[in-house]
């Protein structure tokens, strides 16, 4: 069983190349990167992708687990509070994605505001003689408005005024933010005034019952026309067939999605037009940024199992001198 030396069982739950993990691990630790039953039940250790899901059921079939450790921050399909409850540490890895996600928010943001797909197929078509019906945007001198001004939000704004933007930013959680008009280079404003003033709106920010359904139809209205939009936050946040119509009546001139409600999604209207760029939820997965965040959740999981408290948790109450570690079998 676990209790044995050498046989500490870490698993993956999801895709995960062992070689980004071992290393990281405790010496006697064994990965196990495609777990069966008897895996499950010993394992002491779990790496968990997006996708996996970790519920009860899954939890019951892993009696012996001390921590997981989810590669990203969502924890949406993990039972945080069940984990907690069983005295399992959920970590987190804050900090591995950040930079990738906030090029790709202004890769798709410069692509959308070069119409390069609508220039692609201008050349590619044999087509030159439209190019000047084509109307190329800038974003010197343009507003960016960031909903969500964590991590990813901030790099995002440090990014955008190198190409001289001004920057506006809105997170409800930041904490008394009415009496700090500026944070990190960006002006505070209430929801409102970031629509009305921004020429491009990035989102940033988590997937709660609050904010489902943030950007909708009336939050479009109040957009300036020609707004470009871009979401690399959840897929959640945004009523997708209300953005179709804002992109229909000019209220949006560009769209970009990275993340979307249900992934994989289902086929969209949106999915076929000039204006708007797609991603299978891969910004944050580049070649550095996958290593970072892998190195993350298996030092995560090294810190638990070697009795010290990790970098980052979606239980922060988790507290290994109250017993964090179940009863072996």
């Amino acid at each position: 069983m676990t209790t044995a030396v050498g046989r500490q069982v870490v698993v993956a739950l999801g895709d995960v190349e062992p070689h980004l993990v071992t290393g990281h691990l405790p010496s006697d630790a064994r990965f196990v990167a495609d777990p069966g039953p008897a895996d499950l039940h010993d394992a002491i250790g779990a790496v968990v992708r997006a996708d996996a899901l970790v519920d009860t059921g899954l939890l019951d079939r892993m009696p012996n687990l001390r921590v997981l450790a989810r590669t990203g921050v969502g924890v949406e399909r993990v039972d945080v509070a069940e984990a907690t409850r069983r005295g399992i540490a959920v970590v987190v890895t804050p900090d591995a994605g950040t930079r990738a996600v906030a090029e790709g928010a202004l890769a798709m943001i410069l692509h959308l505001v070069k119409r390069l797909r609508a220039t692609t197929e201008c050349v590619a078509g044999g087509r030159w003689s439209e190019r000047r019906e084509l109307t190329m945007g800038d974003l010197d001198g343009a507003t960016i408005g960031i909903v969500g001004y964590g991590r990813i939000g901030r790099r995002v704004g440090h990014l955008a005024r190198a190409f001289g933007m001004t920057v506006l930013a809105h997170d409800p959680y930041l904490a008394d933010s009415s009496g700090a008009p500026t944070v990190g280079g960006a002006e505070l404003v209430g929801l409102d005034e970031l629509r009305a003033r921004s020429q491009v709106v990035t989102l940033h920010l988590p997937l709660t019952p609050e904010t489902f359904h943030l950007v909708d139809a009336e939050f479009l209205a109040g957009l300036a026309a020609g707004t470009i939009l871009v979401n690399c936050g959840r897929g959640g946040l945004l009523d997708l067939d209300a953005a179709a119509d804002a992109l229909a009546d000019g209220r949006l001139a560009g769209l970009g999605l990275d993340v979307f409600d249900p992934e994989p999604p289902t086929p969209h209207a949106v999915f076929d037009r000039t204006d708007v760029v797609l991603s299978p939820h891969l910004m944050g997965l580049t070649v550095g940024a996958t290593r970072a965040t892998f190195t993350a959740a298996a030092q995560g999981i090294a810190a638990v199992l070697s009795g010290r408290r990790p970098a980052a948790l979606a239980n922060p109450e988790w507290d290994f001198t109250e017993g964090a570690y179940p009863a072996q079998e």
